[in-house]
C-alpha cells in the first residue's frame, strides 16, 4: 500500500539505510553507492551527501512530451493524416487497462505499490549483489524511471538531456529526491499513467497508445495479457527485444514470458492464465504509424494536406518563426478538423483522372471554395503527391531537359494548385475580364454600356510589342484581336462577356484605367507571385499593362475560385482557409473563424455576376445574354450558375471558373514545368486549346459537389447599374 515500506528479510544494510532517510544521508550516500557501485566516492562525506540531496528542488516540473497532431476531413471523423515528431498520444488512466498497468509493474518494479518512490529492499539487494561481484543491478523504481524520462523531455538544453541520462551519482540522487516528492503529489495510478504515456517502445512508438497501434493495430483497451506483457517487456531495451527483427523476436518471446511469469507469481493472473498466455503465438504487425502529408490515407488528399501545412506555417499565432510553428504542429497534440469536403474532393479527383493520367505533362488543376466563408473544399490535380521524383518524366523545358532535370510528373509535392515556393501560377486568360467589369461598374459604367469592337484594336493607348504579327504587325501600339473574326460590332457587357470579346474589354479597361482593374483583381483575391507581374502591377508600370484584362498574369486555381466566390457572396471577400476547428485537450483555439471583409459593394457584385451567367448558358436576370463560350455548364450543374472561360495566346492554358451561391470551382489546365508549352500537342498528349477537358471537369465537379444542396438563385442587380449613363 502507498506510504508503507516492508523491511522483513532485508539485510542489515537496509536497516542502516532506513535510519538515515530522515536526514537525507540515505539518498546522498548509501543509495548512491548501492546503485552506482563503480563510482568512487573519495572525500564525499555524509554531510556533503545530505546537502547535495536536500539542496535539489523539491518539485519536479514536467513539460508535456511531444504529442501527435491528427488532421481530419470536414466530417470530423475521416482521418487525413497524422503529423508528429514522436509517435505519441497521451491517454488518461481510465483508458489504460489494468492488464497493461499490471504488466509494467511485473516487468520493472514488483514492489511498486509498497515503496515511496525509492525501493529500499531493492537498493539493499543491489548493494549486496554488486559488492559481491554479481551482475550489476540498478534498483531504479518505476517512479525513478519516470523522473529520468520526464527530466529529458523537460530539458531545454542538450546538456540537460545528457545530464538526465548520465551514469553518475548526481543523477541517481536527483531521481531519488524527485521520486520521493512525486509520490507525495500523485497517486500510484497517476504515476503509472504518466510512465506509460512517455515510455519508448521502439519502432517509433512512444507511449502505450502508439505501441498498441504499431505492434497490434488495436486500442490499449483491447490488449490481451500476452500483448501487454510483450509491450511491458520492451521498455527495458526496445531494440534488443524488438519482435519485428530476426534477432529480436526470440528475445522478445523470452522477455514476454518472463513478464507473464511474474504476473502469475504476483497474483495478477492465475497460473492457468499465465500458461495460456505463454503458449500464445507472437503475432505483431510492426507497422510504423505514417507521418505527414505524403502518407495521407488517400494520396490525392496530400495536396490539400500540404496546403493546410503551409497555411499553418504562415500563421504567426503559432510561433515567431516558421520553424517554431512547424514544431508546434508536430509536437502539440492538436485535433484539427479541416475544410476538406470528401464528396467534392473525390468528385474533383475523379473528374480530373477521367481526362488525364498522372503521367501527362499537362496538369488539370481544380480548386473549390465556399462563398461567404473562404473554406477550401477541394484541391485536385492529375499528379501523385510524392517526394520521389527519380522516375519522373524528363522536364518539358528543353534547356532543363538537356541538363538532365526531371519534370513534375507523375510525382510532385509542389503547391501546383495554391501557389508558393517556385510556383507563381498560370495565365488565367479571359476569366480575368470580370475584374474589368467590376472596375467599370464602380466607375459608373452600366451593364448596357456599348463599345464598337473592331477585329484588331489598332488604336489602343497601350505600348505595343515589336513582335506583333498579322494585321497588327508594325503597329506602334498594343493591338489585340479577337478569337474569331465574327466577333466584331457593337457589344454591351452581357454580350461581350458571353462571347468573350477581347477588343471590347481592352477598350473598356483603357477607359476605366488599368490601375483600377488591377486593384479590383487584388481586392477579389488575386495574388501576384511572379516577379514580372509584381513589377507590372506596381504603381509606376501598371498603366502599360494593356493585356491584363485578357488574363496574361499568373494565377492559381485557388485564387481564381476564391475571386469568383467573392462575387457570389455579394462582394464579401473571405481569406481562403483550410481549417474549421483546432482543439487541444478539449479546448478550441479561436483561430478558425472566417476572416471576411467587404471589398465590393453588393450591387456591383450582383451586376458582375449577372454578366457571368451568360458564358455558361444560364440566363441573366435581365435576359440580356447573347452567346456563350461554355453553354452546356448550366445543364450539367442543374442549378443557377455564373462563370467564365479562359484561353491564352498559343493555347498555353485553358481555364474555367464557375460558381453557385454555395460553391465556387475553378480549374486551369497547363504545363506547370514549361509555361510556353502549347496544348496543341498531339500524339499521346491530349490537346485542350478550347477547354474540351477543363470545362467538363470543372462543371461536373461543381455538379457533384452540389448534389443534394438546394438551389439558390442570384440576386438581380438594380438601378443605374443596368441601364444608366456612362461617365463622360
Amino acid at each position: 500500500m502507498k506510504g508503507r515500506t516492508v523491511f522483513s528479510g532485508v539485510p542489515r544494510a537496509t536497516s542502516r539505510a532506513a535510519s538515515l532517510i530522515g536526514s537525507g544521508l540515505l539518498a546522498g550516500v548509501l543509495l548512491a553507492a548501492a546503485l552506482l557501485p563503480a563510482v568512487a566516492l573519495p572525500g564525499l562525506t555524509v554531510k556533503a551527501g545530505a546537502e547535495m540531496f536536500n539542496e535539489l528542488p523539491a518539485e519536479l516540473v514536467v513539460r508535456q512530451a511531444p504529442q501527435n497532431s491528427y488532421v481530419y476531413a470536414s466530417d470530423n471523423k475521416t482521418l487525413l493524416a497524422v503529423i508528429y515528431d514522436e509517435n505519441r498520444r497521451d491517454m488518461t488512466g481510465n483508458d489504460i487497462p489494468k492488464v497493461m498497468r499490471d504488466a509494467i509493474v511485473a516487468a520493472e518494479d514488483h514492489h511498486y505499490y509498497e515503496h515511496n518512490g525509492v525501493d529500499l529492499k531493492g537498493v539493499a539487494r543491489a548493494f549486496v549483489n554488486n559488492k559481491a561481484g554479481g551482475s550489476q543491478q540498478g534498483a531504479s523504481t518505476l517512479t525513478m524511471q519516470y523522473v529520468r524520462m520526464a527530466l529529458s523531455y523537460s530539458s531545454t538544453r542538450p546538456a540537460d538531456v545528457v545530464a538526465a541520462n548520465e551514469d553518475t551519482t548526481g543523477r541517481k540522487v536527483r531521481e531519488m529526491r524527485y521520486a520521493t516528492q512525486l509520490e507525495k503529489q500523485l497517486s500510484k495510478d497517476e504515476i503509472l499513467e504518466r510512465y506509460l504515456n512517455i515510455a519508448p517502445f521502439g519502432n517509433g512508438a512512444y507511449g502505450v497508445f502508439a505501441a498498441s497501434q504499431v505492434y497490434f493495430s488495436t486500442h490499449p483497451k483491447k490488449l490481451t495479457t500476452e500483448q501487454a506483457a510483450m509491450l511491458a517487456g520492451m521498455v527495458k531495451a526496445p531494440t534488443a527485444f524488438d519482435p519485428t527483427t530476426k534477432d529480436g523476436r526470440p528475445q522478445a518471446v523470452d522477455r514476454r514470458n518472463y513478464v507473464i511469469g511474474n504476473m502469475a507469481q504476483l497474483g495478477m493472473i492465475t497460473a492457468a492464465e499465465g500458461k495460456r498466455a505463454e503458449a500464445a503465438p507472437l503475432k505483431v504487425n510492426g507497422k510504423r504509424t505514417p507521418s505527414g502529408c505524403s502518407t495521407t490515407s488517400k494520396n490525392h488528399w496530400g495536396f490539400f494536406c500540404d496546403y493546410f501545412y503551409r497555411w499553418w506555417q504562415s500563421q504567426k499565432s503559432f510561433g515567431a518563426t516558421a520553424y517554431d510553428r512547424e514544431q508546434l504542429l508536430r509536437t502539440g497534440g492538436y485535433r484539427i478538423v479541416t475544410t476538406l469536403d470528401l464528396r467534392t474532393q473525390n468528385a474533383a479527383r475523379k473528374n480530373v483522372a477521367k481526362r488525364a493520367a498522372n503521367g501527362n505533362r499537362n496538369a488539370i488543376m481544380i480548386a473549390a471554395v465556399e462563398p461567404g466563408t473562404g473554406r477550401v473544399r477541394a484541391l485536385a490535380v492529375n499528379r501523385a503527391y510524392r517526394n520521389d521524383t527519380q522516375r519522373n518524366e524528363p522536364h518539358s523545358n528543353p534547356q532543363l531537359r538537356e541538363a538532365g532535370r526531371k519534370g513534375s510528373y507523375p510525382n510532385t509535392t509542389n503547391p501546383l494548385l495554391t501557389g508558393g515556393g517556385d510556383v507563381a501560377g498560370y495565365q488565367g486568360g479571359s476569366t480575368f475580364k470580370v475584374f474589368t467589369t467590376v472596375a467599370a461598374l464602380e466607375q459608373g459604367y452600366p451593364l448596357s454600356h456599348v463599345i464598337d469592337s473592331p477585329k484588331p484594336y489598332y488604336r489602343s493607348g497601350y505600348p505595343g510589342d515589336a513582335g506583333q504579327r498579322g494585321p497588327c504587325a508594325g503597329q506602334p501600339v498594343y493591338c489585340p484581336k479577337n478569337a474569331s473574326t465574327s466577333l466584331v460590332g457593337k457589344f454591351d457587357m452581357w454580350g461581350a462577356t458571353g462571347k468573350s470579346v477581347n477588343t471590347y474589354f481592352v477598350a473598356l479597361q483603357e477607359r476605366v484605367g488599368t490601375s483600377r482593374v488591377v486593384d479590383a483583381a487584388r481586392r477579389l483575391g488575386i495574388e501576384f507571385r511572379a516577379q514580372e507581374d509584381i513589377d507590372l502591377a506596381s504603381k509606376g508600370n501598371v498603366g502599360n499593362w494593356g493585356a491584363f484584362t485578357l488574363g496574361v498574369s499568373a494565377t492559381t486555381p485557388l485564387d481564381l475560385a476564391n475571386a469568383y466566390a467573392t462575387l457570389a457572396a455579394d462582394g464579401r471577400y473571405c481569406e481562403p482557409i483550410p481549417v474549421q476547428s483546432i482543439s487541444r485537450g478539449g479546448e478550441k483555439l479561436d483561430l478558425t473563424d472566417p476572416r471576411c471583409r467587404r471589398v465590393v459593394k453588393k450591387e456591383i457584385a450582383r451586376a458582375a455576376i449577372d454578366t457571368l451567367r451568360c458564358p455558361v448558358g444560364d440566363r441573366s436576370s435581365t435576359s440580356r445574354c447573347v452567346g456563350a463560350t461554355a453553354g452546356d455548364v448550366r445543364g450539367i450543374v442543374g442549378k443557377p450558375v455564373a462563370g467564365k472561360t479562359g484561353t491564352t495566346d498559343g493555347d498555353r492554358t485553358a481555364s474555367l471558373a464557375v460558381t453557385t451561391r454555395q460553391l465556387s470551382v475553378a480549374g486551369i489546365v497547363a504545363d506547370p514545368d514549361n509555361h510556353a508549352t502549347s496544348m496543341r500537342g498531339g500524339g499521346d498528349r491530349w490537346a485542350d486549346p478550347h477547354g474540351e477537358a477543363i470545362n467538363p471537369a470543372v462543371a461536373e465537379t461543381l455538379r457533384d459537389g452540389m448534389k443534394g444542396v438546394p438551389a439558390k438563385d442570384f440576386t438581380p442587380p438594380s438601378g443605374e447599374l443596368i441601364g444608366g449613363r456612362a461617365p463622360r
